[in-house]
């Protein structure tokens, strides 16, 4: 019996010290020489080095002085992240859409953008079509008594072309900028 109990504690042992202490300190390591701002989460510091948030994690914003990113079923907790999952056919969907809609319409700009009422599929997408931060140029810029053309020059600055897909802009970056003018 011992000549089977021994060899495999020993070989538990060999693979918790492995896959459990070197192969997780071994990428870790690598991690943080290859790629520090990804391994330590993207974050976003003020100008007084305090974090401001995660360029990975959309935050809610309130209020005509910032930019608001796209709904969150989930309020902006990661820990309850996810899609609604309310159907097209969903009376609460169409209720809430025309809702958002009504509460964001700016007269004479046309319908507000498709991207400001639907929330992603995690809830917590950080980033915006530049249309849609567009759609919130002069809101933004008359709350804060700038010249729109500054804050469009802002919004310029802040997109984004990815490897795949449309160009984007990071709504947190976005308002941590728009607070350092």
């Amino acid at each position: 019996m011992t000549k089977m109990i021994r060899p495999a504690l020993s070989l538990l042992v060999l693979m918790t010290l492995i896959t459990g202490i070197a192969y997780p300190l071994l990428v870790t390591g690598i991690a943080q020489v290859a790629f520090p701002d990804q391994a330590n989460g993207s974050l976003i510091h003020d100008a007084d080095g305090k974090v401001r948030g995660s360029s990975l994690i959309a935050q809610d914003f309130t209020g005509d002085t910032w930019f608001h990113p796209r709904p969150s079923a989930g309020a902006f907790a990661t820990v309850s992240s996810g899609a609604s999952n309310l159907a097209p056919s969903n009376p609460a969907l169409a209720t809430r859409v025309i809702d958002d809609a009504n509460k964001l319409l700016v007269p004479g700009q046309g319908p507000v953008p498709l991207a400001l009422l639907t929330t992603s599929g995690s809830g917590l997408d950080p980033h915006l079509p530049p249309a849609a931060i567009a759609y919130q140029l002069a809101r933004v810029a008359a709350a804060r008594h700038l010249p729109v053309a500054k804050v469009q020059q802002l919004l310029d600055e802040h997109i984004e072309q990815p490897l795949v897909g449309p160009p984007v802009v990071n709504v947190l970056a976005l308002n941590t900028a728009l607070e350092n003018l």
